[in-house]
C-alpha cells in the first residue's frame, strides 16, 4: 500500500527557514533564488521564504516559477506579501513568524549564497548555540571608489542580516526585529545588542559563506545614504553602552566642521574679520583632510574625484542635520 507523507512530516524535515525580504529587484532576486536553489543541503531539508516588501504581481510570477521549476528537488518556495509596515525589519519579522524550522536563517535579496551555506551553518549549529554568524565576502575591483570602499566593511561587521541564522526560540522571545528601524541600517546591530543583553551565546561559522556584490551606486550616494544616521539616534537610545563600545565611542568630526563653518558665518554677519577668517582657515583644511582620506587608495578617475571634493563638503553639515533630526525624533541627548 502507498505511504503519503504528511504536512507535519514535511514540517518535521525541515531543518532551516530561509528568509529573504526583497522589495522589486527583481533580477538581484532572481540570481539570489538561483543560488538558494543550488545548495548541497537536500531540499527537503530547507525551506526559502520571500518577504515581498513591495507587492506585486512581476514578484509573484517570479517567485512562481522557480517553485516550478524546483518542484521535484526542493526547496520548499513560500511567498509572503507585506502590506505594511514596511521596511527590511517588518519583512523579515513577516518570514520568520510563518518559518517552519526551528532555526532560521537570514539574507537579502542582493547576496549569492555559496553551495555550502546552508549545510556549513547547520553543521555549525550546536545545541547550546543561540545564534550563528557566517562569512560576507564583498569583491572589489583592484581600485575601488570610495562608496564601494566603505561597503565593504560589511566584511568584518560582528553581525549581519544578510548572513545569520537565529533559533526561532529566542527570536520569539526577543519579539524579534525592532520595526522602527524602517531603512537598512542599524537594525541587525539592535537585534545583536539584545542577544548579548539577554547572554545568547553567538558562533561564527567562516564555512558559511555569503557573496554579497557591491551593487553599482549613483554619483554622490554617499549624499542620499546620510539620513540613515537618525537611526544612530534609536540605536543609541537603546543600548548606549554598547553603541559607545562597538560603534561609535565619542562623537563624530563632523562637529568641528559645522563648527568651522558655523565661525564664517558669524564672523560674516558681525564683520568680524578675523573670526570668519580663521573659521574659513580652519573649514578648508578639516574638508581637504577629509575628502583626501577618501581618496586615499580609490579611484583618481575625474569624475570621483569631483565627486569626493563636492561631497565632503557637504556631508559634515548633512550629517550633523540628520543626527540632530534623530535626536529630537527619538528624544535622547545624541551627538
Amino acid at each position: 500500500m502507498p505511504t503519503t507523507t504528511s504536512a507535519t512530516d514535511t514540517a518535521a524535515a525541515i531543518a532551516v527557514s530561509v528568509v529573504v525580504p526583497t522589495c522589486g529587484r527583481l533580477d538581484l532576486l532572481d540570481r539570489c533564488l538561483d543560488a538558494l536553489t543550488r545548495q548541497t543541503l537536500p531540499g527537503a531539508r530547507y525551506e526559502v521564504i520571500i518577504v515581498d516588501d513591495e507587492p506585486n504581481h512581476n514578484t509573484l510570477h517570479l517567485v512562481a516559477g522557480w517553485r516550478a521549476r524546483t518542484l521535484e528537488r526542493g526547496p520548499r518556495l513560500v511567498y509572503v506579501s507585506n502590506a505594511g509596515p514596511h521596511g527590511p525589519a517588518a519583512a523579515r519579522n513577516r518570514g520568520w513568524r510563518v518559518a517552519q524550522a526551528a532555526i532560521v536563517a537570514f539574507t537579502d535579496d542582493d547576496t549569492v549564497p555559496a553551495p555550502v551555506w546552508l549545510a556549513s551553518g547547520l553543521a555549525a549549529f550546536a545545541d547550546h548555540i543561540d545564534a550563528l554568524c557566517g562569512k560576507i565576502e564583498m569583491p572589489l575591483p583592484a581600485v575601488p571608489t570610495d562608496y564601494q570602499r566603505d561597503a565593504r566593511l560589511l566584511e568584518c561587521a560582528e553581525f549581519v542580516t544578510a548572513n545569520c541564522f537565529c533559533r526561532k526560540g529566542v527570536l520569539e522571545r526577543l519579539d524579534g526585529f525592532d520595526e522602527r528601524f524602517t531603512s537598512p541600517w542599524r537594525e541587525d546591530s539592535d537585534l545583536h545588542f539584545r542577544l548579548l543583553k539577554i547572554n545568547a551565546t553567538i558562533a561564527r561559522a567562516p564555512e558559511a559563506l555569503v557573496v554579497h556584490p557591491v551593487r553599482p551606486a549613483p554619483w554622490g550616494v554617499s549624499l542620499l545614504q546620510i539620513k540613515k544616521v537618525t537611526f544612530d539616534a534609536l540605536l543609541y537610545k537603546k543600548h548606549p553602552e554598547l553603541y559607545r563600545q562597538k560603534i561609535q565611542g565619542a562623537p563624530r568630526w563632523d562637529y568641528v566642521i559645522v563648527a568651522a563653518l558655523l565661525a564664517v558665518l558669524a564672523g560674516w554677519l558681525g564683520n568680524v574679520v578675523w573670526l570668519a577668517t580663521l573659521g574659513g582657515a580652519a573649514w578648508i583644511t578639516l574638508t581637504f583632510r577629509l575628502c583626501m582620506r577618501r581618496l586615499s587608495g580609490t579611484a583618481k578617475t575625474v569624475s570621483h574625484i569631483a565627486e569626493m571634493i563636492v561631497t565632503s563638503a557637504l556631508i559634515p553639515p548633512l550629517a550633523v542635520f540628520w543626527r540632530i533630526a534623530g535626536a529630537i525624533r527619538y528624544r535622547v541627548r545624541f551627538a
